[in-house]
């Protein structure tokens, strides 16, 4: 009679795969050196693949470790993810929606989301988290976040994505420039300013487009500072270091020395987008979009 491979495979092999060694492992699992060496040879054995190679200074995952690691981890990912969630539902609530945002969501979408969530399903958890772009598309595709909000012009085949909100960009200057808003004309009046963006690394979106902004009035941007919070834009701005174009739902969100001047008469828009796992086994993620999508 063959052996059938068991969720104790997957436990001894993954803690090998993170430890990449054999002792450390079976310390790790409480179990002898000698049995953990049997589990995995009766594994490989059962999958008929070499998972791991092994000589007497060190262990490495053949490309086949490294293939099933990542099985391995969603896997248990998932058990983790229906355990919770069967603990929710056994505390008499529905379930928890996991929400990843970039701070300008936090100005319009994410608070009208929330109470609409709070009117038609109370018993709804939702927890918060801010992330950048990728780290959300990361978080999303790994089951560690249900939906994400982002301004990105494409995402992984896994993942759906739909605009949610469609801002315009506006100009930030510091309050004592000399330049009073009614005499704005266009961007070419800005084109010697030193300007201050969000890094590409944090939304390539984003910055693709300020930089789509200043190519149709005439000009390539001086760009003295890169950040990742909106805070740090405008604290600059404020204390002269430069210029800025943000999207414009940031306005209401600080108090400080700054001047706003809306671009409505450009092509360009700021979109953010909803993703989420197309697979996502989260129950409550359908009403949860039903009521975004509304």
């Amino acid at each position: 009679m063959g052996y059938q491979l068991e969720l104790r495979h997957f436990t001894y092999f993954l803690a090998v795969a993170e430890e990449l060694h054999f002792r450390k492992a079976a310390e790790k699992l409480f179990i002898s050196q000698p049995g953990l060496s049997r589990q995995i040879k009766q594994m490989e054995g059962i999958l008929q693949v070499q998972l791991f190679v092994r000589d007497k200074k060190k262990v490495i995952l053949t490309p086949a470790g490294h293939y099933l690691k990542g099985q391995a981890e969603a896997i248990f990912h998932q058990i983790n993810e229906a355990k919770r969630q069967l603990q929710l539902i056994g505390e008499g609530d529905k379930g928890e929606i996991r929400i990843g945002f970039l701070g300008s969501a936090m100005q319009s979408v994410i608070p009208n989301l929330l109470l609409s969530l709070k009117d038609k399903f109370p018993n709804i958890k939702t927890s918060l988290e801010e992330r950048s772009n990728m780290a959300q598309v990361e978080a999303v595709l790994k089951d560690e976040l249900d939906i994400g909000f982002v301004r990105l012009s494409r995402v992984p085949k896994a993942l759906g994505m739909t605009t949610v909100y469609r801002d315009t960009f506006s100009l930030v200057l510091p309050e004592n420039y000399p330049m009073l808003t009614r005499n704005f004309e266009g961007m070419h009046q800005f084109a010697n300013d030193d300007f201050i963006l969000f890094s590409k690394e944090y939304s390539p979106f984003y910055f693709e487009t300020i930089m789509s902004i200043c190519s149709d009035a005439g000009f390539v941007p001086k760009v003295s500072h890169k950040t990742v919070h909106a805070h740090t834009i405008f604290k600059l701005v404020e204390n002269n270091m430069g210029i800025a174009i943000v999207p414009t739902a940031l306005k209401s969100g600080f108090q400080m020395r700054v001047k706003f001047i809306e671009l409505r008469n450009i092509d360009q828009r700021a979109l953010l987008s909803a993703i989420w796992k197309k697979d996502n086994p989260n129950p409550v993620l359908k009403n949860c979009m039903d009521l975004l999508l509304k």
